[in-house]
C-alpha cells in the first residue's frame, strides 16, 4: 500500500487531513501512528478548524520537518526550503494551499471548533479525500526523489 493509500484509508475512518499526511510517513520517521495521529490533530481543517493552511500542507510541512531539519535544530533552511518546494507542487495542482479556498465556503458550513460529521454527504461535497491523497503522493514523489525512501 503506498502512503498516499494509508492516508486516504485513515481519512476514512475519521482522522483529519494533516494527521493522515502525517501519521501515513510514521514509519519513516520512526514514530508509532497513534503518537503522529495524536501530536498532529490541531492542524486539522487549517490549523483548528480555523481554515488556514490546508491540513494536509502541514501534515506535510511537519514529515519534512522532520526528515530535513538540521541535527543542531537551529538551521531551518533545508526544511523550509523542502516545504516551500511542496507547497509549490500542491499550488500548483489545485490553486492555493489555504483551506478556506479549496472548499470553496461550503454551503452551510458551520463555524467554530466543532468537526463536521463524517456521512455520505460529508466525502461527496468536500475535496478533502482526492487533497489527501495527492498531498502524500507528492510528499512520496519528492522524498523518493530524494533517497529519503525507497
Amino acid at each position: 500500500m503506498s502512503y498516499a493509500d494509508t492516508a486516504l484509508a485513515l481519512f476514512m475512518e475519521g482522522y483529519n487531513c494533516a494527521q493522515v499526511v502525517f501519521a501515513a510517513f510514521a514509519p519513516v520517521l520512526g514514530m508509532a501512528q497513534a503518537d503522529a495521529l495524536r501530536v498532529s490533530m490541531g492542524l486539522g481543517g487549517g490549523v483548528g478548524r480555523m481554515r488556514e493552511v490546508c491540513g494536509t500542507v502541514s501534515g506535510a510541512a511537519m514529515v519534512l520537518g522532520a526528515l530535513y531539519g538540521g541535527d543542531d535544530h537551529k538551521d531551518k533552511t533545508a526544511a523550509y526550503t523542502e516545504v516551500r518546494k511542496f507547497a509549490d507542487v500542491f499550488r500548483e495542482h489545485h490553486g492555493t494551499i489555504v483551506c478556506r479556498e479549496l472548499l470553496h465556503k461550503l454551503p452551510g458550513e458551520k463555524e467554530g471548533p466543532q468537526a463536521s460529521e463524517r456521512n455520505a454527504e460529508f466525502y461527496a461535497k468536500r475535496p478533502c479525500a482526492r487533497l489527501v491523497f495527492d498531498a502524500a503522493q507528492i510528499l512520496e514523489d519528492m522524498l523518493r526523489a530524494d533517497g529519503k525512501i525507497g
